[in-house]
């Protein structure tokens, strides 16, 4: 026989019912009220379809709550994938929601990915104003799930990124350095990875059954060259930066696009200080992020997260690098939040999370404490401490919610098609092609149409639907006078210039590292 049971809802009436049968559906039925979403049994989340347990206290959730909007968005993000695996052949890789709405990123094979780009290229070419380049499509790689190919050029985004950030580590003393990508399994037995991580890594199995492991992280690496002969105390802090690749062995259903993959690079950094210098080198650390950050116009937030179960270390360790964490957040002056629980296996962490253009968090900059690898490489000068940090973090991930971030529309200094020189006409194109010689010597990407069978306007356009950040035309009178014919992107004339005039404006707005599009 089944349990009566009593269910206060929050205007107070009591709805009675029976336990193991009686639903929050039900409930809600009931009381006549519609629009419920998810419902909340002593103030747990629960689905509308569980039957209740025991008496209790009933909250019934719509839509203009923040748990029921997460609901319908989670529901419209399952169904969007239902739809894109049913009906166009995708793979959904993930699937989810922000505070903006719902989002499912996707792979789509071969056969599939030339349709739909012929179908946006109808649409486009029947109204431009219906699809516009700002909602261009990055197609996932089919063969490679978590792996992208992405606009022609895209390296072009990628070296210059890396250019970007290694210059600020020169400017802020960091030594660059390289070390292998191969390591045999006792390095990460003696460093604790083998232990916490091993699950994570690649392994590769030598003739003589001498196992070695991609690396996952740079850290024990940089602890060899640390250990290969006595420190002064003199040489602290020492600051080593590794831009090489590594390897992660994530599980399928983790990969999604560039933003989580199982081969990337990292703007990976060590410092190795004494203990006096520690708060010193958190708060350093810290405005380097908010440096790099301000660049590309991210606003963040950074969470201080402590110590998991398991742990490497005493408790006492933990207690006084979560202290001085605190104390370097404290004098930063930045909004931080505790995120109990969260920190490495080693130490704990400062996180640093930014949303993307459609309100998802990533964590990419992060600094983190670590008592425990100088303990096991028995480091000296005596007793140093090791900080982790990256900036960026995955660089592949930066650039995946960079191209969220400015849809489509690079800022110069970052762009893969910044300038497009038009010839008007074949006799001109002999000067086209000298001032494309002038900004390619300068350092800028810069390409011409020397198409003969489309009119002016029609390169225009298309100039701009390829989101060239400039477009030059030039024609007789330019060629005889020695300048361009200026175009922005967006469509605005900006007249016509000298072209020495042009390329000194253009290359100061690149080496400001401007997000405007005016000069």
């Amino acid at each position: 026989r089944k349990k009566p049971l009593s269910v206060r809802v929050a205007d107070g009436r009591i709805v009675k019912g029976l336990a193991g049968v009686t639903t929050p559906l039900a409930v809600a039925q009931s009381l006549r009220l519609k629009g419920v979403l998810v419902s909340k049994v002593n103030g747990e989340l629960q689905e509308l379809g569980r039957p209740l347990d025991s008496d209790c206290e009933l909250q019934l959730l719509g839509f203009d709550t923040a748990e029921g909007k997460q609901t319908a968005w989670r529901t419209g993000a399952c169904v969007l994938g239902g739809v894109l695996e049913g009906h166009f052949g995708a793979v959904v890789c993930r699937e989810g929601t922000s505070e903006f709405g719902l989002f499912s990123d996707f792979i789509l094979d071969k056969k599939h990915k030339e349709e739909w780009e012929k179908e946006q290229a109808e649409l486009r070419r029947r109204d431009h104003r219906r699809i516009g380049t700002d909602q261009e499509l990055f197609f996932f790689n089919e063969v490679s799930p978590g792996s992208c190919f992405f606009l022609p050029k895209g390296a072009h985004i990628y070296n210059t990124l890396t250019d970007f950030i290694k210059s600020e580590y020169r400017a802020r003393g960091f030594t660059e350095v390289v070390t292998p990508t191969l390591y045999s399994t006792a390095l990460w037995e003696r460093s604790g990875h083998w232990e916490h991580y091993s699950d994570n890594m690649f392994t590769v199995t030598s003739e003589g059954s001498q196992t070695y492991a991609l690396k996952p992280m740079n850290c024990p690496a940089h602890c060899l060259m640390f250990e290969q002969r006595v420190r002064s105390w003199r040489e602290l802090p020492m600051r080593w930066a590794d831009f090489g690749a590594l390897h992660r062995n994530e599980l399928s259903g983790a990969l999604g696009g560039l933003t989580r993959v199982r081969r990337f690079c990292q703007d990976d950094a060590h410092i190795f200080c004494a203990p006096e210098q520690l708060e010193e080198e958190i708060v350093s650390c810290l405005d380097f992020v908010r440096k790099v950050y301000q660049v590309f116009g991210f606003s963040f937030h950074c969470l201080l997260s402590t110590r998991p179960t398991p742990c490497l270390g005493e408790a006492e360790q933990w207690d006084n690098a979560e202290q001085q964490l605190m104390r370097g957040l404290e004098q930063f002056g930045e909004r931080w939040d505790l995120n109990p629980g969260d920190g490495a296996f080693y130490g704990p962490k400062i996180d640093i999370q930014i949303k993307d253009a459609i309100g998802r968090q990533h964590q990419c900059a992060t600094i983190q404490l670590d008592f425990q690898l100088p303990i096991r490489f028995d480091l000296h000068y005596v007793g140093p401490v090791m900080i982790h940090r990256a900036v960026l973090g995955s660089l592949e991930r930066m650039i995946a919610i960079l191209a969220e971030n400015f849809g489509g529309k690079w800022p110069l200094w970052l762009s893969p098609v910044q300038v497009l020189v038009i010839p008007v006409g074949g006799n001109n194109e002999s000067y086209g092609r000298e001032v494309v010689r002038q900004f390619h010597e300068a350092g800028f990407m810069v390409d011409m149409n020397d198409d003969q069978s489309g009119t002016l306007n029609k390169k225009i356009r298309s100039a701009q639907l390829a989101q060239y950040n400039y477009i030059f035309v030039v024609g007789d009178k330019e060629c005889e006078s020695g300048t361009v014919s200026v175009r922005s992107r967006g469509g605005k004339q900006l007249g016509r210039r000298p072209t020495e005039e042009v390329l000194m404006s253009l290359t100061l707005l690149k080496n400001t590292r401007s997000n405007q599009d005016e000069f």
